[in-house]
């Protein structure tokens, strides 16, 4: 009995990590070519060389796209901290059941395809709002698909917050902002941080919503998508590759934020 339980385990691990190469292996090729001394994208790697990001730094395009993904991103990140922090706060305050269904409406836009989100806000600010697309449109579409992962992330950690302490500084006078100011916010502080990384990951990877509200310029994923259409240009693997590192590095630091309980 327990070697069938030892020859399951070590199949269900094998799978996994069957699964995750599977998903791994492209990540790590387009890192892996971003140095290759070759403009081909093939293997085996003819020679490691550091030109193709020299290449993508020289680029014009790089820096106004570069510019553009890191405001869009902490401005997006800043907009969902802030409404996903009330929402969460508020909907920590209400009955488990109603709660929920308030959280199943909110994450909405975490199960639509982004192609629809896209399509609608572009509708929406053109169509119906009569603004032009720009920076500011990619902001709110990126909130838009950030703030659930905000709420959610709060709204757990708020789930084992002893509101007690809340409860105590409002019995000795203070306002319910100064008692979030002085007791609530120092003890998700951590949370918050982390879930607003989650929401610049986010922003910086998206592709979609972005083509479709941004108008004229470029963030980095549609300047990858430009690349593409006219060129298989080698720096595509170098934008990749620091994208994906900027990523990874942001949702790291989050997990860790985010098990950090003060």
């Amino acid at each position: 009995m327990m070697r069938a339980q030892q020859v399951s385990d070590l199949a269900w691990r094998g799978l996994i990590l069957l699964i995750s190469g599977f998903m791994a292996l492209p990540l790590l090729l387009v890192v892996l070519f971003s140095f290759n001394q070759s403009a081909l994208t093939s293997l085996p790697l003819t020679g490691l060389t550091l030109d193709w990001y020299r290449r993508l730094f020289a680029k014009d395009a790089f820096w106004p796209a570069l510019e553009n993904s890191l405001l869009v991103g902490f401005a997006a990140a800043l907009l969902a901290i802030v409404t996903g922090t009330l929402a969460a706060l508020a909907l920590s305050r209400y009955k488990p059941r109603r709660a929920g269904l308030l959280i199943n409406i909110l994450s909405v836009p975490m199960m639509m395809p982004a192609l629809i989100i896209g399509v609608s806000l572009m509708s929406y600010f053109v169509r119906f709002l009569d603004v032009p697309l720009g920076l500011w449109t990619v902001v709110l579409g990126h909130v838009v698909i950030a703030q659930p992962f905000v709420v959610l992330i709060l709204y757990a950690r708020l789930a084992s917050f002893d509101w007690s302490a809340v409860d105590s500084a409002r019995d000795l006078g203070a306002s319910p902002l100064q008692a979030f100011f002085t007791v609530t916010l120092p003890i998700i502080q951590p949370t918050i941080v982390g879930a607003g990384l989650i929401a610049l990951s986010i922003s910086l990877d998206d592709f979609v919503i972005a083509f479709f509200t941004i108008g004229a310029g470029n963030t980095l994923p549609t300047l990858v998508w430009g690349l593409v259409r006219t060129s298989l240009d080698p720096t595509i693997n170098a934008i990749a590759t620091l994208l994906l590192a900027l990523s990874i590095g942001s949702t790291i630091l989050a997990l860790r934020l985010s098990r950090y309980r003060g």
